[in-house]
């Protein structure tokens, strides 16, 4: 009798991701929206979706996150979930398995793995301050 066996979560590490991301999967990451915004990795076909909300009473898990992943995803699209430090994604992303989506990679070690290897990164703008050049006045003006 054969036994029916579902894949579980696959941990990839940031080369393998970076290859699955450019050969198609959607990439997802579930860092809260502040984290996103202050850089994440630049690539097409990206989704920020936090998982966890960080409040004063600590982290809290975000209710509607199935919800928003299945309203952007199907349960067959090809699928690489991080974070910051690839733990928030591994939770996320057996979430997700369980849930019914069935190509679901998790980044081992995140965005952090990411930079460290040198891959793209967007960050937002840094607004450089405005530097005065001092006013010089030609000699036949200082007399």
């Amino acid at each position: 009798m054969a036994e029916a066996r579902s894949v579980a979560v696959v941990n990839v590490d940031v080369h393998k991701a970076k290859d699955l991301i450019h050969s198609g999967h959607r990439y997802i990451d579930v860092r809260t929206t502040e984290e996103f915004s202050r850089g994440h990795v630049d690539v097409e076909n990206i989704l920020n979706i936090p998982y966890l909300f960080f409040t004063p009473e600590g982290r809290s898990k975000n209710p509607q996150f199935l919800e928003q992943v299945s309203s952007a995803c199907s349960k067959d699209d090809l699928l690489v979930v991080s974070c910051q430090s690839g733990a928030r994604s591994l939770l996320a992303a057996t979430d997700l398995h369980s849930a019914g989506f069935k190509h679901v990679n998790n980044m081992a070690g995140g965005y952090g793995a990411w930079v460290e290897n040198g891959f793209g990164v967007k960050k937002p703008e840094e607004k450089k301050p405005e530097v005065k050049k001092p006013e010089v006045k030609k000699p036949e003006e200082q007399l």
